[in-house]
């Protein structure tokens, strides 16, 4: 399995930009930012940050809002939409597997539509957990095992779907199901091994992905 490289995304802006806009995702993201509980005052990365729409929650609440991105264009579009909060922005080009970060640096880590990308995900998971603060949160999305392109596109139809909605849930799904799809069993075991107890998953999509709540 091929680790997908910063020009990969370069041209994916406009797609991902659209997609963190959707209905499903929107939603999803607001999920994830409530049950991370408050950002005021506190040091919050994105792993995999694409345009910044989830970061952007923070942009009056936090201290600081880290976004790194292997895909230069992601972090130009992010730094433009972080511009004018109260809250510090730093975006930088970077890889999940080596966080330019000091380790025990943030309050809570995020990662969605990323880790089930990596064809090592156990490398970015200690990563991430490496940059976060002893009792900071480790919080991501991924797809469930029930992802695949015909239970997406049922999924669609049932909640009457369309157009670009449609469309962006199906190309998530067409892309899970060559990468990595975690039962909440598999992702136990990865965040165990490394260290990490107190875990969450909370079913999203009629149960097609999963949101993961750690405390380190």
């Amino acid at each position: 399995m091929r680790k997908m490289s910063g020009p990969d995304f370069d041209d994916l802006v406009d797609f991902f930009d659209a997609m963190a806009q959707t209905k499903w995702l929107n939603t999803i993201h607001n999920q994830l930012k409530e049950l991370t509980g408050s950002w005021r005052h506190k040091v919050i990365l994105d792993i995999g940050c694409g345009t910044g729409r989830l970061l952007e929650r923070g942009k009056i609440e936090a201290s600081e809002l880290i976004g790194i991105d292997l895909s230069q264009e992601m972090v130009e579009k992010s730094r433009s939409l972080l511009d004018g909060g109260t809250a510090t922005s730093r975006l930088l080009v970077g890889d999940a597997y080596k966080l330019p970060l000091k380790e025990n640096h943030v309050d809570v880590a995020l990662s969605t539509c990323v880790m089930f990308l990596l064809p090592e995900p156990k490398k970015g998971l200690a990563e991430m957990i490496r940059v976060v603060k002893p009792a900071g949160v480790v919080a991501m999305l991924n797809p469930s095992p029930d992802m695949s392109p015909d239970s997406a596109d049922q999924f669609a139809k049932l909640n009457q779907m369309s157009g670009f909605e449609r469309e962006s849930l199906l190309a998530w799904s067409n892309v899970s199901t060559k990468r990595h799809r975690y039962s909440d069993k598999e992702l136990d075991e990865l965040l165990t091994v490394l260290g990490i107890s107190n875990i969450r998953h909370i079913p999203v999509l009629d149960r097609l992905a999963t949101i993961t709540i750690a405390i380190k």
